[in-house]
């Protein structure tokens, strides 16, 4: 499910703590997260909201389509239900493609096609993990980062480290993780933008990273999550073909870890993770097209991601996604009056475990990014939305602003702080594509987020809607409006880790 140190919250799953290091790939599985202020208020220049007579007759049509005809619901279930757990390179994976082809052409959608992309391919396995306290052995709910190596088949027994931070970590003595499992015990606090999650995921991905040169053997994590569930929350570690062992626990099981070393009841803890590395394999970014009534060739690109963690059907992450931007895009393509500009949908693959597919988009198509007006990424589950933000031109934020104020019936409000865009089209705007964030409330969304109860069932319908009938207002107005929004400054492209 997945980067930002002040913005809020974009369309796509989590950040670091931490500014990323200069020399980090962009291919690697980082971390997709909103991080911002909590409670921002919009500025005075986005407060105002447009009154229902001043929405354009094409922008109001949109809204009342979406309450009345949505399929977003629908495609949803069909995703989850009828191809399940997509992790990259999988039979799911597979199976994903073809079914993204099918629906898309199934909706009306021109040029569908699919372009290749090579994806990190890792399977899990078996995985588990106890300790002792008083001579009974406590089974603790634990499931691998994804991309971790494995342990030997008899697993690892070893006395256990305990920080409360990735700082903590990295302040250790020299020696005090040597022969050592650590556990990473930070704690994930429970926002409406995401930003608990921002704060606490570099635990996740940067733990094994940090632990390895101090001489740990492996390292267990907190779950990345906001549940009190026996369900543990995956997600990808930085990636090190030689790494250590590295898994999360659930958040119970955490605790029950962090009591018994804390009233010296237990030292030790089993940990056995029989995943496999397999060579890469192939994957498809999947496109199809609504075509622009006057410029076809100047796109407005909605994205969202195909693959899933294995643990659960990706019904939130990033199932919901792919059903907001097909459906919006679709409901558009029903209209007598189309926008000027084609709406481009891209499902990228492997988001969650080495972001390839936006990578690779973003190589594919240099020759056109120039064209390509503005990008849009749904990755945060199927809650409403509640914040539009924007990234391009200076120039263009007012023009942006009026756009965004059409959205009032619907809740939303503009917010002048800039987008940050979402993994798969961080490539694009680092190279100056705008970009533009429809901002989901994320409260419920990291109880669910990569664990085995991210499925159908936490879709609510209604809330889905919202966020379709947003995303294609915005997107409607962007594709069919006079100018354009510019590109992103040089100094804003880079990503703010």
């Amino acid at each position: 499910m997945r980067r930002k140190l002040i913005a809020l919250f974009a369309l796509s799953a989590c950040a670091s703590p931490e500014p990323r290091p200069a020399a980090l790939p962009m291919t690697t599985a980082e971390p997709a997260a909103p991080i911002a202020s909590e409670a921002p208020a919009p500025s005075a220049s986005a407060s105002s909201s447009a009154a229902p007579s001043d929405i354009p007759a094409p922008i109001a049509e949109i809204q009342k389509l979406a309450k009345t005809s949505s399929r977003a619901y629908a495609i949803v279930r069909s995703l989850t239900d009828e191809v399940g757990p997509r992790l990259a390179g999988s039979p799911g994976d597979r199976a994903a493609v073809a079914w993204a082809q099918r629906t898309l052409a199934a909706n009306g959608f021109a040029n569908v096609h699919t372009e290749k992309v090579k994806v990190h391919r890792w399977e899990r396995g078996a995985e588990s993990a106890s300790i002792t306290i008083g001579g009974v052995v406590r089974p603790l709910a634990v499931t691998a980062l994804g991309g971790s190596t494995a342990t030997a088949p008899n697993g690892i027994e070893a006395e256990v480290v305990e920080v409360e931070s990735i700082a903590a970590l990295r302040a250790l003595d020299k020696h005090a993780a040597t022969g050592k499992i650590v556990f990473v015990n930070q704690h994930t606090r429970r926002t409406r933008t995401g930003q608990g999650y921002g704060e606490a995921v570099g635990a996740r991905y940067r733990a094994a990273e940090i632990a390895k040169p101090l001489g740990a053997l492996a390292v267990v994590v907190r779950s990345i999550g906001t549940d009190h569930d026996r369900l543990p929350h995956t997600g990808a570690e930085a990636r090190d073909d030689k790494g250590i062992p590295a898994a999360a626990l659930s958040n119970p099981d955490a605790d029950l870890l962090h009591r018994a070393l804390d009233e010296k009841k237990t030292t030790k803890l089993k940990l056995t993770l029989l995943t496999k590395r397999h060579p890469d394999a192939e994957s498809a970014n999947v496109v199809g097209e609504i075509a622009g009534r006057e410029k076809p060739d100047e796109i407005v690109l909605l994205g969202a991601h195909l693959d899933s963690w294995d643990l659960g059907t990706g019904a939130l992450d990033d199932g919901a996604g792919v059903g907001i931007v097909v459906d919006a895009a679709r409901l558009i393509g029903t209209m007598a009056n189309k926008p000027r500009r084609t709406l481009r949908v891209v499902l990228f693959a492997n988001e969650e475990n080495g972001r390839e597919g936006g990578d690779e988009y973003a190589r594919v198509h240099a020759s056109e990014l120039a064209k390509i007006v503005a990008a849009i990424e749904a990755d945060l589950g199927a809650d409403r939305v509640f914040a539009a933000r924007y990234l391009g031109a200076p120039e263009a934020r007012p023009t942006f602003a009026k756009m965004a104020g059409w959205l009032a019936p619907l809740g939303v409000e503009p917010d002048m702080s800039d987008a940050w865009g979402g993994s798969d089209i961080a490539p694009l705007r680092a190279l100056g594509v705008p970009v533009v964030d429809l901002a989901q409330d994320a409260s419920r969304y990291f109880d669910f987020h990569h664990t085995a109860n991210d499925t159908f069932d936490k879709i609510d319908e209604a809330e889905l809607v919202q966020a379709v009938s947003a995303v294609a207002s915005l997107a409607y107005a962007i594709a069919d409006m006079d100018g354009d929004l510019g590109r992103v400054p040089e100094p804003k492209r880079k990503e703010r880790w």
